[in-house]
């Protein structure tokens, strides 16, 4: 169980890290920020929380689409015996207009690895994701209204910019057992995020505006149940997420922004 809970706890904190840093609109070139983000992991909310690994997502923006790099490396000891050893790795392309995702992702957990191909296609009303994982391939539909990154960021955006306070989305999830999730986000007061650790140097954004969100997973058409992971985040209207607290039930990770490095939007013709 142990096992199963960590996979799908580190598929939340990439999910939450994916939905963040791509809020920008796709249309809105003065908002195209590009960039490379790290954080630092800890366990816990507590001001001496203990480091625990460390996620980086890259993006870079050409005239065809989004390029996504998203690594995560963690060790959990729960006790001198028990640690859990945790490796996350995402490459992925996202078609400029949203309708096509390509992925490769590998997963690791004590050195049990899995690894896995997949491709996401929206046309003609339909969502389909074809997952190729060794000699076999699974193909699927999604709930209609599964949002890719891009055209997730627009929803997003556009509702917390018009105030509309609470709001829901269905987002893909390449990392979270290839999956549509249900996403109930609330905008919050501006004190109710974790402060991050003293330690914790204060890293420049490129951003006037910020949301202080929270963020309910769930399975689609499970509303009434207890939700898998929920995460609280400042986000930026550069696309930057930043103080991170992912409570995934059995514990709780904060990611804190450690390093920020702009990546120049293209010109395009037509745009």
């Amino acid at each position: 169980m142990i096992s199963d809970k960590s996979l799908g706890f580190f598929g939340a904190i990439a999910s939450a890290v994916a939905f963040g840093t791509l809020l920008v609109p796709a249309d809105a070139e003065a908002q195209m920020l590009p960039h490379r983000a790290e954080y630092a992991l800890r366990l816990g909310t507590a001001a001496n929380a203990p480091r625990i690994g460390s996620a980086v997502q890259d993006i870079v923006l050409d005239c065809s689409g989004w390029q996504i790099r998203r690594e995560i490396t963690s060790e959990i000891a729960f006790t001198p015996s028990l640690k859990i050893n945790v490796a996350s790795k995402l490459e992925g392309e996202e078609g400029r207009h949203g309708t096509t995702f390509r992925y490769h992702a590998r997963q690791s957990q004590n050195g049990v690895v899995r690894e896995l191909r997949g491709e996401v296609d929206r046309k003609e009303g339909e969502t389909r994701v074809e997952i190729l994982s060794g000699d076999s391939t699974e193909k699927t539909l999604l709930p209609p209204a599964t949002l890719l990154p891009v055209s997730a960021v627009n929803q997003l955006i556009d509702s917390l910019q018009s105030g509309a306070g609470t709001f829901p989305a269905l987002l893909f999830a390449a990392e979270a057992g290839n999956e549509a999730y249900a996403i109930d986000i609330k905008e919050l007061p501006t004190d109710a995020l974790t402060p991050p650790p003293p330690a914790v140097k204060p890293v420049a954004v490129p951003s006037a505006r910020f949301w202080p969100v929270e963020m309910t997973f769930k399975r689609p058409g499970q509303s009434d149940a207890k939700p898998l992971a929920s995460v609280r985040a400042k986000v930026f209207s550069s696309g930057v997420l930043d103080r991170l607290t992912v409570d995934a039930g059995m514990f709780t990770v904060t990611a804190d922004l450690q390093d920020l490095k702009m990546h120049e939007a293209p010109t395009c013709p037509g745009k």
